[in-house]
């Protein structure tokens, strides 16, 4: 029955339920899409390329692990955990003759696979270039199509796409830069797969060159096993994995081993679609990222989704305020009426979820391909579409539509039914809180009355208040970014959903400070001043959104500049260099430094990395110690860095604190590609943000990352730019910068980066403005009759205008300056917690900007439906019936 007549009252009260309809398909479109970016990190296959041949690879864990043994109680638990390395880690050599004797085991084929970038004008396409050793072709398998093998340490194959991109043939010269020197080699042979390879450039080696290029002397990247005649996948798999001593897996899963005590390594054994992650190590890394992005876009947008698809019903009851006091009064008992607002809201929502969802993925992909083109995912981990994204937003959003209906109802539903036949008759609900006063007297405070609270909305209004504070608290003493960073858009939320619910009484207090100004712009500001205090309840609906707009854009615009500036004022000072040499490739030579320094200037090799503390990851850097305090100053507050060898370490100030470290201390951390080290500390420095928490010996840390080039190379030398420029004119994109250019160069990084954060919140931005503009309209068109006898008591058209406008920008103001607040808040106890400094990096054009558009769609949504209204004749709005 009830249900009948919900889906009456949709069907006729289309126009009403419009507003409601758009906020909830927005949200449903915006949560598929952040479902299936995460269903996409957990899910997303990698597909092998370069190991397509070999149904069967051995590789290196990529993984360090940490097992818990708790006795508690009689009983033992066991907890065990692995974080993944940023660097790829490597197997002995002495693995392939263990394997070659494995039954089932036809050949056994070692790979090396490094960094290898060919300098050419056309560039590889997008495409990551590789080295690898002729023989490891057989692994995908490599054709050649013309030319011969590479024999001797100049010779080098090219696959067959980048060979008709740059225009090469055989015979032709190619300089490559790798690991070390670039080098100028002749081109003997063309190769072409057998299966297609997208997602990567080859070259390849003589193998004597490759073992040279690749730096890792008596180890390999991985092990591709191809089976004897009639031996299936699954019994090679098991055969290798009986063979390294290990209990079997399942196909298509990696597992971790350790084989024998002799090999002194761990292996992992994988087949299917688990070859994919140990070719594309970015792409098993991007997997981590993913979900992180996908879950925080989905948690923010849930809860602003929440906060303004209950302000959209609120404004919908608000609208159907006699029609409902006519139930009342008919007898409708208050269980009926919010059964009717509830159905009536899953109606709309299930609608709204469903037509969400099927836009939602469409959106999801090419919200997949921005993060592409911007490099936070690589293209080898597929998108993937499933069904669990677009059903959990269509429950989440029936659920949602439901309970902002029965959040709206609360009151409609209270009220006494004599009341509701006089609000009827007056039509007093309609506009302001008033009308309900008597039926609930009882639950109002004195300090909420005039503002037309219920004591449970203002109480829960000062909880979150007093919840927003404290995590404004605890953001302030957070100093990591992964910790910060959820914390800090969570008090946003929190902060505007306090002034969701505390709105009324907001509107209230901004009236009496405005009143003065309003009522000296004529008859229309005290019109406007007087609808501001008699209908606080729907301004307040119209502040909400348009606060939580403003602060949330601020907030997402100068997180970033907070950080980065800081960083980058720390690096600013802390670099003595006259020079810095930087480059336009993969980065400067070890060569490079080595010529710099037979002209006797002091030069620091910097190379980054990251290493991992127990499970903690800490970013680390590894720098020339000869001559260190000539070229840099990361401000030393305690020890020395004259100490800094491969056996030492300095430390900053938050992983001193962190890991209880001080000078003569141990530090004991897995470097980046998974091999541990044991140091001394010997210096703890300041400034962390700029220089990173660890700081190692050069040497050290190239022998264990992918890329050893350096980042940068500081050189402090009489010489001039030029004669540097001179001295280094062999290196191709080698470039002599001066420290405020390499600083502005770095600032062109980290907008860059910041890219990918605006792109993440800009959908819960655009989804806010949209929700902004929504219930502007909707406030405005349930005024229709409002204007009507506005102008039949002798107003014009141009005086009702001139009211919205004058009411539009009051919410303006108010939404502005609660807004900023907020962000000014947040964004100062960011800042405190990660730079040390309450000082937010704000551009003031940038603040302007995003005030200007937020004026812009209150006043464009208050203007347009403003004048639709006017255009219908006073007396026929007035005479007709609602």
């Amino acid at each position: 029955m009830m249900l009948r007549y919900a889906l009456r009252s949709v069907r006729a009260r289309k126009a009403g339920f419009l507003g409601a309809f758009l906020s909830l398909m927005c949200a449903a479109a915006l949560i598929t899409a952040c479902g299936t970016l995460l269903d996409t990190g957990l899910r997303g296959t990698i597909r092998t390329e370069r190991y397509a041949a070999s149904p069967v690879v051995v590789s290196a864990d990529q993984n360090v692990h940490r097992t818990t043994v708790k006795h508690k109680k009689g009983k033992t638990k066991v907890k065990h955990k692995a974080k993944p390395i940023a660097e790829r880690a490597w197997l002995p050599e002495s693995l392939e003759t263990t394997l070659a004797r494995t039954p089932g085991v036809a050949r056994v084929i070692p790979e090396l696979t490094f960094l290898a970038q060919p300098l050419t004008p056309a560039g590889t396409g997008g495409r990551t270039a590789y080295g690898h050793a002729w023989d490891s072709a057989a692994l995908t398998p490599y054709r050649l199509v013309t030319g011969s093998v590479p024999r001797t340490a100049t010779d080098l194959v090219i696959d067959r796409d980048f060979a008709g991109r740059a225009r090469l043939r055989p015979g032709d010269r190619l300089t490559v830069q790798s690991t070390q020197a670039p080098r100028v080699y002749r081109i003997t042979g063309i190769a072409a797969p057998t299966t297609p390879v997208r997602h990567q450039t080859s070259l390849f080696f003589s193998t004597a060159e490759a073992r040279r290029l690749a730096a890792h002397p008596g180890q390999v990247t991985a092990f591709g096993v191809l089976p004897t005649k009639g031996t299936s996948a699954d019994r090679l798999r098991q055969a290798v994995t009986t063979a390294l001593h290990q209990p079997t897996a399942r196909p298509g899963t990696a597992t971790s081993l350790s084989p024998t005590t002799s090999l002194g390594s761990t292996a992992q054994v994988t087949t299917g679609d688990a070859r994919g992650p140990v070719e594309f190590l970015d792409a098993a890394t991007a997997r981590t990222r993913l979900v992180s992005i996908g879950g925080a876009m989905g948690g923010t947008s849930l809860l602003v989704a929440v906060l303004v698809v209950v302000g959209t019903f609120v404004l919908s009851v608000q609208q159907r305020h006699r029609e409902l006091a006519l139930l009342r009064a008919v007898a409708a008992t208050s269980g009926q009426i919010r059964r009717l607002l509830g159905r009536e809201a899953l109606i709309v929502g299930t609608v709204a979820g469903v037509a969400g969802a099927l836009l939602g993925l469409p959106l999801s992909g090419w919200l997949y391909g921005r993060f592409v083109d911007l490099g936070a995912v690589p293209a080898t981990l597929q998108h993937t579409t499933g069904v669990v994204p677009p059903l959990a937003a269509l429950v989440a959003t029936a659920l949602g539509a439901w309970t902002a209906a029965r959040v709206a109802s609360r009151r409609i539903s209270r009220i006494r039914p004599a009341q509701a036949l006089a609000e009827a008759e007056t039509g007093a609900g309609a506009g302001t809180e008033a009308g309900a006063e008597a039926g609930a007297k009882s639950t109002r405070t004195p300090l909420t009355t005039r503002a037309g609270l219920t004591r449970g909305r203002f109480l829960a209004g000062l909880v979150l208040l007093v919840g927003g504070v404290v995590l404004v608290a605890v953001l302030s003493k957070l100093r990591t970014e992964p910790a910060s960073t959820p914390v800090t858009f969570l008090a946003v939320v929190v902060l505007s959903t306090s002034v969701a619910l505390l709105g009324p009484l907001l509107v209230k207090a901004a009236v009496l400070v405005l009143r003065g100004p309003l009522r000296r712009s004529g008859p229309t500001g005290r019109l406007a001043t007087a609808n501001l205090r008699g209908n606080a309840a729907r301004m307040a609906s119209v502040v909400t959104p348009l606060t939580l707009l403003i602060g949330m854009t601020c907030t997402v615009l100068f997180v970033q500049p907070t950080l980065g500036d800081a960083a980058r004022a720390q690096a600013r000072e802390g670099v003595r260099a006259d020079w810095v040499v930087a480059s336009q490739g993969p980065g400067v030579p070890a060569e490079a430094a080595r010529q710099l320094r037979a002209r006797h200037d002091i030069v620091t090799e910097v190379v980054r990395t990251t290493v991992r503390v127990g499970l903690d990851k800490y970013a680390a850097q590894g720098v020339t110690p000869a001559g260190l305090t000539r070229t840099w100053d990361p401000d030393v507050t305690a020890g020395s860095l004259d100490g800094l060898t491969e056996r030492t370490a300095a430390v900053s100030e938050l992983a001193a604190d962190q890991l209880h470290l001080k000078p003569g201390g141990t530090l004991k951390l897995t470097l980046g590609d998974g091999t541990p080290a044991t140091l001394t500390v010997v210096a703890v420095y300041a400034r962390g943000l700029g220089f990173g928490d660890l700081t190692l010996a050069h040497d050290l840390v190239a022998r264990h990352v992918d890329n050893p080039l350096a980042s940068s190379v500081l050189v402090s030398t009489p010489r001039t730019q030029t004669q540097l420029a001179t001295t280094l004119r062999e290196f191709p994109g080698v470039r002599v910068l001066a420290p405020a250019a390499a600083d502005s160069l770095q600032a062109r990084r980290q907008q860059a980066d910041a890219e990918v954060n605006y792109l993440a919140m800009g959908l819960v931005l655009a989804f806010t403005a949209i929700a902004v503009v929504n219930t502007l309209a909707m406030s405005v068109a349930e005024r229709v009759r409002e204007f009507a006898l506005l102008r039949l008591a002798g107003a014009t058209r141009r005086q009702v205008l001139r009211m919205l406008r004058i009411e539009a920008l009051s919410v303006v103001l108010l939404a502005t300056a609660l807004g900023s607040g907020v962000a000014l808040a947040v964004l100062t106890a960011f800042s405190v917690g990660m730079t040390g400094r309450a000082a937010p990096s704000v551009t003031p054009l940038v603040y302007v900007t995003v005030v200007a558009v937020g004026a812009v769609l209150a006043l464009g949504a208050t203007a347009l439906p403003g004048r639709a209204a006017l255009r219908v004749r006073a007396v026929t709005v007035a005479t007709a019936r609602e």
